[in-house]
């Protein structure tokens, strides 16, 4: 794979962060706004869970404390085929996210597969303190017909494979509209974004 260099800088979301309710998301804006990319592809940076037993006292992350926001990678690019998908623990307890996002790009037939080796380690989640964040980059075309996508709904796994955690998230678009195909992929969640990113910046 052919790793790219992605330039540090400060993404602002004044409208793009979301804080999801028990009834579906509202939008609230982030008083910082989630951080891009910084530097060239990194290891992976999650945060494992001791031997203690602490593992199930961590619930899963939901709609109910998370802030949401999607940004184009690069900023300046003139399409929309390469997202980073940002979330932050905006409650008072730590959480997990499981595996990857279920994405679904306006009204397509099924969600974006999953690039499977971008998972950064096999079988941890990555726990979220109160504050911090996770990302996941999505591709969202490629060379085929496309359709238009005026939405991106986000979907969160649970622990058990197949499970849920909460409710879907509406997702603020980074553009008015996205032009998808089943070339889509998505990535597993990591707290490293350049990780993420170069698992799709060469597609």
């Amino acid at each position: 794979m052919n790793m790219k260099s992605l330039v540090s800088r400060r993404v602002a979301v004044s409208a793009g962060l979301v804080l999801a309710l028990g009834f579906g998301v509202s939008a609230q804006a982030s008083a910082t706004g989630p951080r891009t990319v910084s530097g060239k592809a990194e290891h992976a940076a999650t945060h494992r869970l001791g031997a203690s037993g602490a593992k199930a006292t961590v619930a899963a992350c939901s709609q109910e404390v998370l802030g949401v926001s999607s940004v184009k990678e690069p900023a300046d690019s003139k399409d929309a085929r390469h997202l980073l998908l940002i979330v932050q623990n905006a409650g008072d307890k730590k959480c997990n996210l499981y595996r990857y996002p279920l994405v679904r790009l306006g009204a397509g037939r099924t969600t974006a597969p999953v690039i499977k080796e971008s998972d950064p380690n096999p079988g941890v989640p990555v726990t979220l303190a109160p504050g911090e964040e996770a990302y996941a980059a999505l591709l969202v075309n490629g060379p085929m017909d496309e359709y238009e996508a005026k939405s991106i709904t986000l979907s969160l796994q649970g622990r058990k494979p197949g499970s849920s955690a909460g409710k879907p998230i509406d997702v603020p678009m980074p553009v008015e509209t996205l032009y998808a195909n089943d070339f889509q992929r998505v990535t597993y969640w990591t707290t490293a974004p350049g990780f993420a990113l170069d698992f799709i910046m060469s597609k």
